[in-house]
Formats: C-alpha cells, structure tokens, sequence
C-alpha cells in the first residue's frame, strides 16, 4: 500500500491549482507589469520556471505580440553587442526570488535593460533588483517540488496575451481530483510531447517525474518523437502528448504497444493531472516528492566554492 502522509504539500498544492488559476486570471486582468506588445523580450528561469518561460515565449510569438526568446539564466545571452541580441525588457520567473543564477543576470542588468520579476516569496532579494515585480505569494509552496506556482505563472502571462483560460480550468477540476489507472502507477517509463507553446508543458511534465520519483522520463517535440525517441516506445511504457496531435502519431503509437495518453482536454489541465499521477507515482515507491532526493526549494550557490 502507499502512504498517503507522503507529499503531503504536494498534494495540497497541486489540487489547489484551479483556485489559485482564477486569482491569477483575476490579478493580470487588474495590472499592466507585462511588456507592451511589439516589445523585444527575453523570459528567464532556472528549472520549472525555464520551462513556464519558453511556453511563454511560443505563446507570445505565436500572438503576434513581439519577438520572444527563453533561456536558461545560466545560459541567458542578453549582453550581446548584437543588435538581434538586443532586448526591450527581460522577465524573469523564479518561485523563490533566491535563485543564484537569476539574480545574478537581473544584478547584470541593473540600469541597462529594463526588468520584471514573477516571484512567489515577495520578501526575496529580487525585490530590490527588478523594476517591476509580480507577487504570486498565494501559489507559493512549501514541497520542494513546483505544481501550481509554475502553472500560475503561466496563467498569469497567458491571460495577459488575452488568452480565455476558463476552460483549462474546469478540466483542471476533474484532472486533480480523478482516480489514477493502475497502468499509469506501473508504467516503466513516460516520454511527455508537445507542440508550439505546449513543448515546455512536456519539459516540465518530464522533469517533474524524474524529481519526484525518480523515474527514466524523456520530453520532445511532437514533430522531432519520430526521428529516433519513438524507438523506445514499448508495452509498459506511456507516451503523453499536450496539445496538438501531429499527424499519422496514433497509429505509429498503435504499433508500438506503448500506453498512448491523448486528451481533449486543456493542456494545462492535463499538465495537473501529470502532477497528481506524479503524487500517487512517488506514494506507490515510498518516496516524499516535498522532499527529493539531492533537491532543494532554491539553488543557491556558494560563490566561494
């Protein structure tokens, strides 16, 4: 059997997120922090927030809204001489406001390039070194592991490119508090696909698993799944996909005998429903997804090391 006092947070986090979704949905609606459309932009983050910030980052594109670039802030090139290198405003997304890395760039930045912060801790150092700051503290968490401050972050930003979320929502509704089939526990491995903004929905969704149960997950590119990584679909094994379904993909799944997950459902709900199978994934191994194993809250390097 699996003990239910482990992820404890996580559970109260993760089911919590179509609540918190509607406070942000609300909160975007009354502040005007974002970059204005046509702006050039760069989003950073670290982890989780990376990936929110490179949905971000097709979504705005896609929009029309202005060029869009995400980074790893480890990897930022924003100081380029370049003229294409060259950023209106760089946003950053971090729960914690403590990140190493992203403080550095935003202290990097300081009086050249203007800057927004999206933090969910907003007594954090990053307060002091952003232009603008946009406080999330009601989907801040106390499990190491991120579930609804990164799905928050990212219905904040998507609701500012007037995006209707009230449908992402109610299927979130039922995604959190549904049972979890017995071959989604079992399975050996997850490959997690997406395509145009939802490609970090399946980066994140990957990672989550690998932090909280320790698991061989891969994510992709819908497109790029049959150009090599198809070859370890197999029974026992799942393939997820968000979003947009490419064409022919069902049948080439079909012949694998893997798991094939495909839902109508918004790809923000099922992102959910990957965290509470994630939850119950972790409870079935012993393992407490507040508390990973070599994880953290924050990554906070030691600048003497």
């Amino acid at each position: 059997m699996s003990d239910n006092t482990l992820g404890a947070f996580m559970e109260e986090e993760l089911t919590s997120q179509p609540e918190v979704w509607r406070r942000a949905i609300i909160q975007a609606g009354s502040e005007s922090l974002l970059p204005a459309d046509g702006l050039r932009i760069a989003v950073i983050g670290c982890g989780t927030s990376w990936f929110m910030a490179q949905s971000y980052a097709a979504a705005r594109e896609s929009a029309g809204k202005g060029v869009t670039d995400a980074f790893a802030a480890s990897e930022a090139f924003l100081n380029s001489n370049s003229v294409d290198r060259r950023y209106d405003v760089v946003v950053a997304i971090t729960r914690s406001g403590t990140t190493t890395e992203v403080l550095e760039v935003l202290t990097q930045l300081k009086g050249i390039v203007p800057t927004i912060a999206i933090i969910g801790d907003t007594a954090s150092p990053i307060v002091g070194l952003a232009d603008a700051v946009i406080g999330l503290p009601y989907a801040d968490e106390r499990s190491v592991v991120q579930t609804r401050f990164a799905t928050t972050a990212l219905v904040y930003l998507l609701t500012s490119l007037d995006i209707d979320l009230a449908p992402a929502i109610e299927d979130a509704q039922a995604a959190v508090a549904g049972e979890v089939a017995q071959e989604l526990l079992d399975a050996e491995q997850f490959t997690f696909l997406g395509t145009g903004w939802t490609v970090g929905l399946a980066h994140e969704a990957g990672l989550k698993m690998r932090e909280a149960v320790q698991g061989w997950t891969e994510s992709y590119p819908a497109m790029e799944y049959r150009h090599g990584p198809i070859s370890i679909a197999a029974p026992g094994r799942v393939t997820w996909l968000f979003g947009d379904e490419p064409e022919g993909l069902a049948n080439d799944m079909a012949a694998t005998g893997a798991l094939y997950v495909r839902s109508d459902n918004h790809p923000l709900a099922e992102l959910a429903r990957v965290h509470k199978v994630t939850l119950e994934r972790a409870r079935a191994r012993g393992l407490n997804p507040d508390l990973p194993r070599n994880l953290t809250r924050s990554v906070i390097l030691d600048a003497t090391a």
